[in-house]
């Protein structure tokens, strides 16, 4: 199966995506149409001619004839070379390093070194075994993540991400500052079926982008709201990122004990995101759009509300138990069923092409992605510098989790700067998080700690891809909108950590203190919007966003008796700002009039 998903998409690679900058983009070349075939014969040879001999035989003993050798470096070249046009030289350096420590690393001395392999060893371990190219990252793309891609392009042909704009902006288009809530809602929902953050931005940041700098917004501002909220798409279930799925892979369980433990965390950061949008409305005196431009939610429901139809599939075949494969086809199937509802959503055969070519084109940067990360994951674990990497992080860390932890995310946030976030999440899952699980961390927990800084790094600069992208949209600065999208998604590198400490936001534990660590933690994020935007009823003083950033984290701890004490701090604040700020105010006032009189 794996032989034949990577056989598809990775001769399409090289058709699809010319060699250099002064190739022909219009068609292929010679070049292109050898690593073509070249890529196509080594999967056949190992999905078809070879297959039963192959899975039968006992690796590292049976020896390998000349054709087993050469296939397998054909491999493996063509999966450098397909990663250097799809993705980049940023993840092909970073498999490049990880090959060459696999043959010389033997030469290293002390605790990095290792005993060495043979040229046919290190390539056999990496093509002919579930633990170099078609491993975890590869099935994961062959089974969950291929056909939720399809699913996604079925419902984009179908009208459903115009359908989901069209809801954001009858919603909250009405409301203060209206176009920023509606660019969050969007992203959120179009973050359930696209998975991507650059997707999210240039779908929806096309609409809500000029609206909000229309309203009164600045460029890098509107920018960065789109970007954030979007970044926030690759978190929100049901279906979350393409890393989401390979995090199901390597933890042996169900992908909807994932998204599910996902729920509280995307909930909290997208309402973080709304809360700081808000209180930047309230600070520069924004108003909504006026009614007359803005759909209604009812008819935007009567006429698009049944392409809703197929998420309600997709969860409740999750729920009922079905393996994500059958619930991903039924999905797609749905999608086709609910579009023949209404003319206009109505999918022909031309359209299904349109989706089936779109959902093949989308995949191939992922199966390329997955196969390259399973060449660094095969180097790793034939020798076994995952270990030793852990081993390090326990060290610099003096076996202290809070040490630990800022480590694992500066390695997250670096590797996604230039890595797909795929690729950044399972080296990071690879190298650094069996050290977190080795200080008892809960495996879920920690593997969801790399995968949301993975996230993350869309947006942190000096390499923000989805930063970039709504900066591009918005006409601003990519760096400013970088940092202010890093301001928006604050919550997002504070909720973390709250998760590994307290399983609670993962839905881990008894009801009773699960609703109250997400209560507490929603007002955590009320209160650290409010203390980075620097307006609560009001504009705030040095203090008093001291104080609020000190509730914020005090409220989104999981340690419910400080609750008391974040409430306490936030009621101070509140008053401040209201009590005595309004006595002052009053005081000033009635002064000024003395003045006057005499």
């Amino acid at each position: 199966m794996r032989a034949v998903h990577l056989g598809f998409l990775l001769p399409i690679s090289f058709l699809l995506y010319p060699a250099s900058n002064k190739s022909p983009t219009a068609r292929f070349t010679l070049i292109d149409l050898f690593w073509c075939i070249a890529s196509a014969f080594g999967c056949i040879y190992i999905g078809f001619l070879e297959y039963d001999r192959l899975v039968s035989r006992a690796i590292y003993v049976d020896p390998l004839n000349a054709t087993d050798v050469i296939t397998a470096v054909l491999l493996v070249v063509c999966v450098f070379e397909a990663t250097r046009r799809t993705v980049g030289l940023p993840l092909f350096f970073v498999a490049a390093v990880a090959l060459i420590y696999a043959l010389l690393g033997n030469r290293i001395p002390g605790t990095f070194g290792h005993t060495g392999y043979s040229f046919e060893w290190i390539m056999e371990h990496l093509s002919l075994t579930t633990e170099g190219i078609f491993g975890i990252p590869v099935g994961a793309s062959a089974t969950f993540v291929f056909l939720f891609v399809l699913f996604g392009s079925f419902l984009k042909c179908s009208g459903a991400g115009q359908f989901f704009i069209d809801l954001a902006f009858a919603v909250a288009g009405r409301t203060r500052g209206g176009p920023a809530k509606m660019a969050v809602l969007s992203s959120a929902l179009m973050g359930t079926v696209s998975g991507t953050a650059v997707g999210n931005v240039v779908t929806t940041g096309t609409y809500t982008i000029p609206l909000m700098k229309r309203v009164g917004y600045p460029p890098y501002f509107a920018g960065a709201v789109e970007s954030a909220a979007s970044t926030g798409g690759q978190i929100m279930p049901p279906i979350m990122g393409a890393a989401a799925f390979i995090l199901a892979e390597f933890l042996g369980v169900p992908y909807l004990k994932v998204a599910a433990a996902a729920a509280i965390p995307a909930i909290l950061y997208f309402l973080s995101v709304g809360f700081m949008v808000d209180f930047e409305a309230q600070k520069r005196g924004l108003k909504g759009l006026p009614a007359s431009e803005l759909p209604s939610v009812a008819k935007v429901l009567k006429k698009s509300g049944h392409l809703s139809l197929p998420l309600l599939v997709i969860v409740v075949m999750l729920v009922r138990g079905y393996t994500p494969y059958m619930a991903g086809f039924a999905s797609i199937i749905s999608v086709v069923a609910a579009s023949l509802f209404r003319a206009h959503t109505r999918l022909n055969f031309r359209s299904v092409l349109t989706a089936l070519n779109t959902g093949a084109q989308e995949a191939i940067v992922i199966a390329v992605t997955c196969a390259v990360a399973g060449i660094v994951i095969g180097c790793a674990s034939l020798t076994g510098i995952a270990v030793k990497f852990s081993a390090l992080i326990l060290n610099l860390a003096g076996g202290k989790l809070y040490l630990a932890l800022p480590l694992i995310m500066i390695a997250s946030l670096l590797l996604g700067m230039g890595l797909p976030t795929t690729a950044a999440y399972v080296m990071v899952a690879a190298l650094s998080v069996p050290a977190l699980v080795e200080m008892g961390v809960i495996p879920l927990a920690a593997h969801l700690f790399a995968f949301y800084f993975a996230c993350i790094s869309a947006i942190t600069p000096p390499v923000a891809i989805a930063a970039y992208a709504g900066a591009g949209l918005a006409g601003a600065s990519a760096m400013q909108t970088g940092w202010e999208a890093v301001k928006l998604a604050a919550a997002a590198f504070i909720v973390p950590y709250m998760f590994v400490y307290g399983p609670e936001l993962l839905l881990i534990g008894g009801w009773g203190k699960i609703i109250i660590a997400s209560v507490t933690a929603l007002v955590g994020c009320y209160a650290l919007a409010a203390a980075i935007t620097g307006w609560f009823k009001g504009r705030t003083s040095l203090w008093e966003r001291i104080v609020l950033i000190s509730a914020a984290l005090i409220l989104i701890a999981p340690i419910s008796y400080f609750s008391f004490l974040g409430i306490g701090l936030l009621g101070l604040v509140y008053f401040s700002q209201t009590a005595f700020k309004g006595h002052a105010q009053l005081y000033l006032k009635n002064r000024k009039e003395n003045k006057e009189n005499l």
